[in-house]
């Protein structure tokens, strides 16, 4: 349903026993906000997806409000649209809007932003998300936000609020800049992060913080300054249901397989290509499967006509989760290239199908993937002669792919399921309306709403503090890649963002 086609349902603030701060474990009615939704483009509406579902299925009431793209939810989770002008769809990115489009100023601001080079949609959902929640006060017992980090957030929703932080974003802005030729290029890369210098100032004011991985909640506290005492780790996971070995599907010889939603530096695609470039001059049958979009132009365009292997590299994009998981059983070898993840869930996916893992060790990859040599093989990010020793040593040791296939599915359902992030999820969803019901002092808190920031002049040589790289550090966001945030426009060079998580 459409934010406007919600209507009063009688249901006021709960009293007695199952109120916020009772103390009693009385089903939860959850509002669940994503600005991106999209579970075929990056990690934000894979996330959305399986968490709402599993909340669901242990009893709690689930509402998604999100933008576009709209996720795709499961049976038992309901979506009540919010739309924005959708500026970066397909097959018209970075479109201006007619005139009939306008419904009011947040749109101007929407789309003025676009003009100058910014990413406004964090921004505009959280001003939208606050109007919808504060008409509907008293229906829900906590607002989960996933990564949107708006000034709109801030101060009283009628409800405590937690939130996702997935990784910051300091480390994919951070790679976009060293990747960038000449000044005009990272003028643009600067510009489009713009956004990320309000979403560290919110995180700073967050109450309650929930990340994948401990080495995100390193960074959350150490890049953007979030109080430790306010960062919860909740690893999230694979659907082990659905990502399950299957004897009955064939292993095709020499197929790798790796997910990589957009063409940008942190996914470390281009050094896959190079390894497998050098992996078929002693494996002939050694070819690529890349879950994602296939790049028109870009480094592993140019890595792949390079090498001479446009019939080795296939794309598929748009695929449903049964056949994902059908392909990554097919592969003799999974593999995980990224220079940094927040979380890894290519990763976790593959180890649930018993198919082994060849990861780096950037970020919290080697929190999911386990030992090097144990439930994984392990090589440093960047290393494209790391990369291809280890797979051409997986593709030749059929005994080595049987032990570590079945040892990394064991450290999955150990670990990394969907209905322990919700049960944790929960956890801390309890913690948050007790500290607002017992008098909490976080900005949730607060009985008094603060005032809202709305939009402010955009500096670009306007310094944050960094993470010791010398560039501005702005704070985490998994924000669209691929399709939901092309990589050029009318001229202007953009980055496309990648997803964390």
């Amino acid at each position: 349903m459409t934010a406007e086609a919600v209507q009063d349902t009688g249901s006021g603030p709960r009293t007695g026993p199952g109120a916020p701060g009772g103390g009693d474990q009385r089903p939860l009615r959850i509002a669940m906000l994503t600005y991106k939704g999209n579970p075929f483009c990056g990690g934000q509406g894979v996330y959305v997806r399986h968490l709402s579902r599993e909340l669901a299925r242990l009893g709690h009431t689930v509402e998604v409000i999100g933008a576009q793209p709209y996720p795709v939810l499961d049976e038992g989770v309901t979506l009540t649209e919010l739309p924005s002008l959708d500026l970066y769809r397909q097959p018209d990115p970075f479109r201006t809007p007619k005139r009939g489009e306008y419904r009011d100023w947040t749109d101007l601001l929407e789309v003025g932003t676009m003009w100058t080079g910014g990413f406004p949609e964090p921004l505009t959902f959280s001003l939208r998300a606050r109007r919808h929640l504060a008409a509907r006060r008293g229906e829900f017992d906590v607002v989960h936000d996933n990564q949107t980090l708006g000034y709109g957030l801030l101060g009283n929703l009628g409800a405590p609020l937690v939130t996702t932080i997935h990784h910051p974003i300091t480390v994919d802005r951070r790679l976009d800049l060293d990747a960038a030729q000449g000044w005009r290029a990272r003028a643009s890369v600067r510009r489009w992060y713009g956004f990320t210098r309000m979403q560290k100032r919110v995180a700073k004011r967050l109450p309650s913080v929930l990340t994948v991985s401990g080495s995100s909640r390193g960074e959350i506290t150490g890049h953007l300054g979030v109080r430790q005492d306010r960062v919860h780790v909740v690893h999230i996971g694979a659907d082990t249901r659905l990502f399950a070995p299957d004897p009955a599907v064939a292993e095709v010889p020499g197929r790798i397989v790796t997910t990589s939603s957009a063409d940008v530096p942190l996914k470390g695609l281009v050094h896959l290509v190079e390894a497998l470039a050098k992996v078929r001059t002693e494996r002939e049958d050694a070819h690529l499967v890349v879950v994602g979009k296939r790049p028109e132009e870009g480094p592993v365009a140019a890595a792949v006509e390079r090498y001479g292997l446009a019939g080795r590299v296939e794309f598929v994009k748009g695929i449903s989760d049964a056949e994902l998981a059908g392909l990554v059983r097919s592969a003799q070898v999974a593999c995980v290239p990224s220079l940094y993840e927040g979380f890894s869930l290519p990763a976790a996916e593959a180890m649930a199908t018993g198919t082994p893992l060849v990861a780096t060790t950037g970020g919290a990859i080697p929190e999911v993937a386990g030992k090097d040599g144990e439930t994984c093989l392990a090589v440093p990010p960047g290393d494209a002669g790391a990369l291809a020793t280890v797979l051409t040593r997986l593709l030749g040791d059929t005994e080595l792919r049987a032990r570590l296939g079945a040892a990394g599915r064991e450290r999955v359902l150990r670990h990394f399921t969907w209905e322990q992030a919700a049960r944790g999820t929960v956890e801390r969803y309890r913690a948050a309306i007790e500290e607002q019901g017992g008098g909490g002092t976080g900005a949730v808190a607060r009985s008094r709403p603060e005032p809202v920031p709305v939009s402010e002049p955009v500096s670009e040589s306007e310094p944050v503090q960094g993470s010791g790289s010398g560039e501005d550090a702005p704070s985490g966001e998994d924000v669209p890649s691929g399709e939901d945030a092309p990589s050029g426009a009318a001229g202007a060079s953009r980055p496309a963002v990648a997803a964390g998580g």
